[in-house]
């Protein structure tokens, strides 16, 4: 139910769009200052999710790292955090056929916005202590990155380019 996880109030008020995903967690928010990853898998290839989680954000932690970021770990069951606030979530989809890893990374998005349409989760991983969303939640800017969206696209995309095989289709 949307009134468990979204301050609906609030979200009516700005008139925010609001979706399900089929996916696990709670409600996520989406502006043009976060980056949305995916990666599926299918076919025989299908390995668990755990596995996916780890080698993805290994790769992600990779590529922060060449941008000067610090202090990043992986925490939870899948999230990425820099000195302990989570910087990346991700959630996985899964049926008989296919594989769905799907993240949301904070580029530049104040965690005040987070907090403004977002109720406290009613499952939180340990490291989250009960703090609050804008205790929580950082962005790449707050620790130093000045890159643009689009440079961070591009960067990703050659990692994932380098270290998954795409089968290719006739």
């Amino acid at each position: 139910m949307p009134d468990e996880s979204l301050c609906v109030e609030n979200v009516l008020k700005d008139n925010v769009v609001v979706m399900k995903r089929p996916s696990g967690g709670q409600a996520v928010v989406l502006t043009p200052n976060n980056l949305t990853i995916s990666v599926a898998v299918t076919g025989e290839k299908i390995v668990q999710p755990k596995a996916v989680f780890l080698s993805v954000n290994l790769l992600i932690i990779s590529v922060l790292e060449t941008e000067g970021i610090t202090g990043l770990s992986l925490m939870g069951i899948s999230d990425i955090a820099i000195s302990g606030k989570k910087i990346l979530g991700s959630a996985i989809y899964r049926n008989k056929d296919k594989l769905i890893y799907h993240a949301v990374m904070n580029i530049g998005e104040p965690a005040a916005t987070f907090e403004k349409y977002l109720k406290h989760p009613s499952k939180e991983p340990d490291y989250r202590l009960g703090r609050k969303h804008i205790d929580f939640v950082t962005s790449l800017k707050d620790n130093g990155y000045s890159g643009s969206y689009r440079s961070m696209v591009h960067k990703l995309s050659q990692c994932f380019n380098r270290n998954f095989v795409r089968e290719k289709y006739n």
